[in-house]
């Protein structure tokens, strides 16, 4: 990595956790120069302009998130117990603080979740890729509602994030994931019974 470009990524990488705390509106040049001890015209260099800097602010996000969960779990065979690592390691995120100021997708959406336009639609787009590839392993692991289980995921992680940064709930994240836990041992309990279904169907028709 040259040195522009490790530059480029240090500034992202505080922009990335500056904004999990005080929004990506609250992202400025001037703001960066003066966190980072940087000229403005140095930055200026990376980013030509605040949407820019948006912009490669949610790119960062996701590829940091992206490593924490995604890329782990590459090894792990496809369906159940992908989805389980990817809940695990969704649930740790927020354990251990993955953005230090909480689910960065939770504050992008609310912050843009009304104002059309580049940035609203490029957390759009992450966030629907990490819901495509949830719904993907849930319909693989035999979900009767690949897209409601994705939901609920999700769902519970927003909840949890909410809980625990709002309303100091220490206990947040742990009741969050032994709800997953419960929801997707019964998912594993209609997959397993649907098949036996099958096989005895299939045995008593032979």
């Amino acid at each position: 990595m040259g040195k522009a470009q490790a530059t480029r990524s240090a500034i992202l990488q505080h922009a990335v956790d500056l904004a999990s705390k005080e929004g990506l509106e609250g992202l400025t040049i001037g703001r960066l120069a003066s966190d980072l001890a940087m000229s403005k015209s140095g930055l200026f260099a990376h980013f030509g302009s605040k949407q820019d800097l948006q912009m490669a602010t949610i790119e960062a996000a996701g590829m940091r998130f992206y490593e924490a969960v995604i890329a782990p779990a590459a090894s792990v065979p496809e369906g159940a117990p992908r989805l389980r690592t990817y809940c695990e390691r969704y649930m740790r995120t927020l354990r251990d603080g993955l953005f230090s100021g909480g689910c960065f997708w939770a504050a992008a959406s609310a912050e843009f979740d009304d104002k059309p336009g580049p940035v609203r639609e490029a957390i759009q787009q992450a966030v629907r890729a990490w819901l495509g590839e949830l719904q993907r392993q849930a319909q693989i692991a035999g979900a009767e509602d690949p897209y409601g289980l994705a939901f609920e995921i999700y769902s519970l992680g927003l909840g949890a994030n909410a809980f625990a940064r709002l309303l100091d709930d220490h206990d947040a994240v742990s009741r969050a994931s032994e709800a997953l836990e419960r929801r997707l041992l019964a998912t594993h309990a209609i997959a397993e019974s649907t098949t036996d279904r099958a096989g005895h169907a299939t045995a008593v028709e032979g």
